[in-house]
């Protein structure tokens, strides 16, 4: 092998974008994420102000960009969304909950079974290495599991891929969904979008001071997700208690959209979709069996609880809270039953998802070692 050839394996050439300087993948990240979350809007799109910047980030991360959501704006993004979550939670939801909890607690532990099911085949398969395939296939809380992983042994980088490739394919779906049961009529009527209307700017100055404060909190915690986790409940609690009115203008709840879709984007670099290349098909359809089962579990919601279709769909979407979170918040469904079921399965794969799947990573793995050795 020639010293070229060697070097070019152990220094990989820079793609196209990876060549620029890194404020101009910045300027280029953002103003095109811009004018196509317009266009995505205008062509009543839901949760455009997500989608849009997130296919923009992986169209560019996938292309050798070199750039990354600095850390303290990603955490503040996350405290953000929790808080508008928190706001979105009223007394009439803690009820809900008290009086449908067997039900929610149910849905919540059938999709981490399944879920945990799927990665224990494709451990048993061999599909990946190792047991990445049981921490990739846990719904929610993909940075989590993702360290978990990595402390456990697991390749964090296959983890990661299966994350926020469910992560994406989850919010394009869903977005799919929500579109097809918008009513062109009613938006129609809505007339045209006012981007940025008046609103209570001491609220939004309090509003503010409490999301720096729970970030903080939330950061120093050492929680898994810890800025999104304690917005929610701190906010939850000042909220229902009738001490704080959450005011998030529209323009700047698109700025913390983009820059979750940026984070979720700009994680799929060339490395990391070489590396998977080649287990690429059957991680999808694990995905896509996944998706099915939850919205099978939708259809028992409007069947025998007369849940809207929508509002079951994203319910029970296998995606993040945030991705789920912010296409409900665009759509015309029921906001605190969606929140209630994501929420509740958030909690249970932050309690229960490290321990199961280890305990199923440990299994698989002697399961493995068995079968490599002729035992039965």
């Amino acid at each position: 092998m020639s010293s070229e050839q060697t070097t070019s394996i152990i220094h990989p050439p820079k793609e196209r974008i990876g060549r620029l300087f890194k404020p101009v993948q910045w300027l280029l990240l953002i103003s095109v994420s811009l004018v196509f979350s317009v266009l995505l809007h205008d062509w009543n799109v839901p949760a455009s102000l997500l989608v849009g910047p997130m296919i923009i980030g992986i169209a560019m991360g996938t292309n050798g960009a070199t750039i990354s959501m600095p850390k303290p704006l990603y955490l503040g993004a996350q405290s953000v969304l929790g808080v508008m979550i928190g706001g979105s939670m009223t007394v009439g939801i803690l009820t809900s909950f008290a009086s449908d909890w067997p039900m929610i607690l149910g849905i919540a532990a059938i999709t981490l079974v399944a879920s945990s099911f799927l990665g224990w085949i494709l451990c048993v398969k061999q599909v990946l290495p190792g047991t990445a395939g049981i921490w990739g296939s846990t719904p929610g809380a993909a940075s989590a599991m993702v360290i978990m992983a990595d402390a456990f042994g697991a390749d964090a980088r296959l983890v990661a891929f299966m994350q926020y490739v469910r992560v994406v394919i989850v919010v394009a779906v869903a977005s799919s969904v929500a579109n097809f049961w918008v009513d062109p009529e009613m938006l129609a009527a809505m007339g045209p979008h006012e981007w940025f209307p008046a609103f209570d700017l001491g609220g939004f100055a309090i509003t503010l001071c409490l999301v720096v404060a729970c970030c903080f909190i939330g950061f120093k915690s050492g929680l898994p997700s810890g800025p999104l986790l304690v917005s929610i409940i701190v906010t939850m609690i000042l909220h229902v208690g009738g001490f704080v009115d959450v005011v998030l203008p529209e323009w700047f709840l698109g700025l913390t959209y983009a820059m979750i879709g940026w984070v979720i984007g700009l994680k799929f670099t060339p490395p990391v979709l070489r590396h998977a290349a080649q287990a690429l098909p059957k991680i999808l359809l694990s995905i896509f069996v996944l998706i099915g089962f939850c919205a099978g579990i939708s259809v028992l919601l409007v069947v025998f609880m007369g849940v809207d279709p929508l509002t079951a769909y994203l319910a029970t979407s296998p995606g993040g809270l945030d991705s789920v979170a912010i296409i409900a918040a665009s759509t015309n469904v029921d906001l605190s039953f969606i929140l209630v079921l994501q929420a509740t399965r958030f909690f249970m794969v932050l309690l229960f998802g490290p321990p199961l799947a280890r305990l199923v990573a440990r299994r698989t793995a002697h399961h493995v070692q068995n079968r490599m050795n002729g035992s039965p």
